[in-house]
């Protein structure tokens, strides 16, 4: 089913016009029909210092996807896009800076004119606009049970993440189990309640908090018992069962059933 997601969302145009981007200087090097009308004089072969450029990119690509908490192929791509562009700005301008000018105005036309889709699909997150107002939610409903995600709309990894904890807000969220998220890069006073380092270093973002009755009860990522933070991939399948979001449900719909029963009987009596 993921496949099948990823396979559609390739299909929009954003996708497939970066992709393209990305690998216009290969495939045009490559082809021998191109690469002999752009470049008459020399070898369709890529020489030593292309293959540096090219080497040296896939490293920077592996390194930065995986500090990105990359876990599909759509996040993947989305986070290696800037990197393999600017590789191919690189590779135009060293073969020719006729040819390398144009792309990069095209990289800026296809900026402006293809910002990268967004999640458009259900949630049931509310939205906190600082720190009191969050604590604010706490203590005036301890009966409710909070999943917050602090993030930072800059950070690779919180942007990979949103749909995900989108889409499990539209399937756990009960009136007694909400969903919350703050931007601890807009409220940073959030950051340091919960101790959650904001710089763009951070390996802690996004943080996501279980709060029961005004209190954490955990999150993820976590430090083990010598402080080290311990690495979480935050995908839907991982957060099911760091935070037995299955369980959690049930128990919170059984203690809404309970509820409304209970205020049954009261107005009978």
């Amino acid at each position: 089913m993921s496949f099948r997601s990823d396979v559609k969302q390739l299909l929009k145009p954003y996708y497939w016009i970066n992709i393209l981007l990305s690998i216009s200087y290969v495939t045009c090097k490559r082809t021998a029909l191109i690469c002999n009308f752009l470049f008459p004089d020399a070898d369709c072969e890529l020489d030593s210092r292309e293959t540096e450029i090219l080497f040296f990119l896939i490293i920077v690509v592996m390194l930065r996807t995986r500090k990105a908490g990359s876990v599909t192929m759509v996040n993947y791509l989305s986070a290696s896009f800037v990197y393999t562009k600017i590789a191919n700005l690189i590779l135009w301008l060293y073969a020719d800076v006729r040819y390398g000018l144009p792309y990069g105005a095209i990289l800026i036309l296809a900026a402006l004119l293809l910002p990268e889709p967004t999640y458009t699909g259900p949630e049931h997150i509310t939205y906190f606009r600082g720190l009191q107002t969050l604590e604010d939610e706490l203590k005036s409903h301890k009966n409710i049970m909070w999943i917050i995600c602090l993030y930072a709309a800059w950070h690779p990894a919180c942007v990979n993440f949103a749909p995900v904890f989108s889409e499990l807000s539209a399937s756990y969220g009960l009136d007694n189990l909400k969903f919350g998220k703050i931007d601890v890069g807009r409220y940073p006073e959030a950051a340091a309640k919960y101790r959650v380092q904001d710089g763009p270093t951070s390996r802690q973002l996004p943080t996501v908090l279980l709060l029961s009755e005004g209190q954490e009860k955990m999150r993820r990522p976590q430090p083990d018992h010598s402080g080290k933070l311990q690495k979480f991939l935050f995908s839907k399948d991982n957060l099911k069962a760091a935070f037995d979001l299955d369980g959690l449900y049930q128990d919170c719909k059984d203690k809404l059933a309970a509820a409304k029963a209970n205020k049954k009987t009261e107005k009978t009596e």
